[in-house]
């Protein structure tokens, strides 16, 4: 049982998250009924569909593409891939080569049963659920040997463009004592309706995320892990246009950690909220059996909402994207649920404030790996003033038992991280936590002081939030810009083309066999 420093009430809890269950389970009716170009090209990607045409469009497009234009994208490209083999005897990555010349055309082959069609490519599935667990095991077998850093593990970013320079920066900051990598992608790559291919060496603020840039990273992270003496994760984004496509690459590469978010990519990237929803559920199934902790994606919130006053909604929806996990079979430790440290630091009692959120997120979900943000939108490029700011953030992630702390940066505003400046970040957690590392476990809340009647309030908030969600819709509270701010129209946005209803003889062969931790 959590501890209740925070004097909450058991009841309102319940409530908020029987109520975001519901929220939860409406979706999941509409999603149940749909699919996406992007969950049919992951179902090819997890069948080892991989590589380019002769105009680099990537084979998992170039199949999808065209079972869509010949009006089959209702039936599943599991159907007509395994209706394919059974008629040409080639395997899913000839039949796509083949299609990619021009030499096959999937729809217009002699079609067999919907049973007989899954009958055939079980075995291509089977295998691609082993490659998954062998990486499961592989990352099991390291931290068992290996061990891994204490938590609130300490996470930094890499992000310069090139893979190979991401990974030299990436391999300094395990030896300053990183615990956890994130190579941030290229700008915009989330509005990408493809993943690019093969190594890249150029990017805008970040680093193109491929399935060869998996590989080079998690192979550095590997070597240096085994250097230092402690596994270090790996964490990239399965977020966007290709959000199960890229949860299906990381999967297969042993990513450890994959920022996952409901409804993020809704608000911030203008991706309709249909296509976001449909595909959400996949990269979640596919998340929950390989053992990947999600972040979800709160803190982004407070970036353009006020950090006081929208509080709630943060809460709201870290219960929605609980149970929005829940529905896909994520277990309660990987989920990194979001928050952060951004209140206008001259709000006075502040520090209060945040360390009532902090606990009371603790408190709600207290097996859940929370993802603890650091102060961005009030660091102002005087770093001693930002190293402040991180220290105050860093001592209540120790006092309150966070469990991924991703490290501010004194240079926030200034320019993307040195490597001198995760150093300077690294030794400031370290010294806090080292320090403060039992304060959690001495220090008790004045019964109704500020802390607690802060969270109090902020619980009541977020449950009438969630009654609200619940009586009027998911998609019509975004439409209000209840999250964030932001408005966003059901019809709206980018990728509503790519979404469908399926047909009576759709499947999916991956969803049962994951949800059931096919063995």
């Amino acid at each position: 049982m959590a501890a209740n420093k925070l004097n909450l009430d058991p009841k309102k809890i319940d409530s908020a998250r029987s109520c975001a269950g519901r929220i939860a389970q409406s979706m999941q009716e509409f999603i149940d009924r749909h699919t996406t170009v992007s969950t049919e090209r992951t179902i090819l990607r997890l069948l080892g569909v991989d590589g380019i045409d002769d105009v680099e469009t990537p084979l998992p497009n170039v199949v999808v593409d065209q079972i869509k234009e010949a009006g089959g994208l209702p039936r599943g490209v599991a159907y007509w891939m395994g209706n394919a083999m059974i008629q040409t005897g080639l395997q899913p990555q000839e039949i796509a080569e083949k299609m990619a010349a021009g030499q096959l055309e999937i729809t217009k082959l002699d079609t067999a049963s919907k049973e007989d069609a899954e009958a055939k490519i079980l075995p291509v599935v089977m295998a691609a659920l082993e490659k998954i667990k062998a990486q499961t095991a592989k990352r099991n077998e390291y931290i068992a040997t290996l061990g891994e850093g204490r938590r609130p593990y300490l996470y930094v970013i890499v992000a310069t463009g090139n893979i190979y320079e991401d990974v030299t920066q990436a391999q300094a900051a395990a030896r300053q004592g990183a615990d956890i990598i994130a190579v941030i992608r290229t700008t915009a790559q989330s509005l990408l309706d493809y993943v690019p291919y093969g190594p890249t060496t150029e990017g805008f603020g970040g680093t193109y995320a491929t399935q060869e840039n998996f590989r080079i990273m998690r192979r550095a992270l590997d070597e240096v892990g085994e250097e230092v003496g402690r596994y270090i994760r790996l964490c990239n984004y399965s977020s966007g246009m290709c959000m199960p496509e890229i949860a299906a690459m990381g999967a297969l590469e042993r990513l450890d950690v994959m920022l996952n978010d409901a409804i993020y990519g809704i608000l911030f990237r203008d991706i309709n909220m249909q296509r976001t929803l449909v595909d959400q559920f996949f990269s979640r199934v596919i998340i929950g059996y390989c053992d990947i902790i999600f972040n979800s994606g709160e803190d982004n919130y407070l970036t353009t909402d006020d950090a006081y006053e929208a509080a709630h909604t943060v809460l709201a929806s870290q219960f929605m994207n609980e149970q929005f996990a829940v529905i896909a079979n994520v277990k309660e430790h990987q989920m990194g649920l979001g928050h952060a440290f951004e209140m206008e630091p001259d709000i006075e009692n502040g520090f209060l404030y945040e360390l009532a959120q902090a606990e009371m997120a603790k408190e709600i979900f207290p097996n859940a790996s929370l993802k603890y943000m650091p102060p961005t939108k009030f660091m102002t490029g005087n770093i001693f003033k930002g190293h402040i700011q991180d220290a105050l953030f860093n001592l209540i992630a120790v006092w309150t038992g966070q469990s991924l702390q991703l490290l501010g940066m004194p240079t926030e505003a200034i320019h993307t991280p040195h490597m001198h400046d995760r150093y300077l970040s690294i030794e400031n957690a370290q010294y806090i936590f080292n320090n403060a590392r039992d304060l959690g476990e001495e220090v008790e809340f004045k019964k109704d002081g500020i802390i607690q009647k802060r969270a109090q309030d902020v619980l009541d908030k977020a449950d009438d939030l969630l009654k609200e969600v619940e009586s009027e819709s998911l998609f019509t509270t975004i439409e209000k810009g209840i999250f964030g701010g932001i408005k966003r129209p059901r019809d709206g946005g980018k990728g509503l083309e790519g979404v469908c209803v399926k047909d009576a003889g759709y499947f999916n062969p991956f969803i049962p066999l994951m949800m059931g931790g096919a063995k």
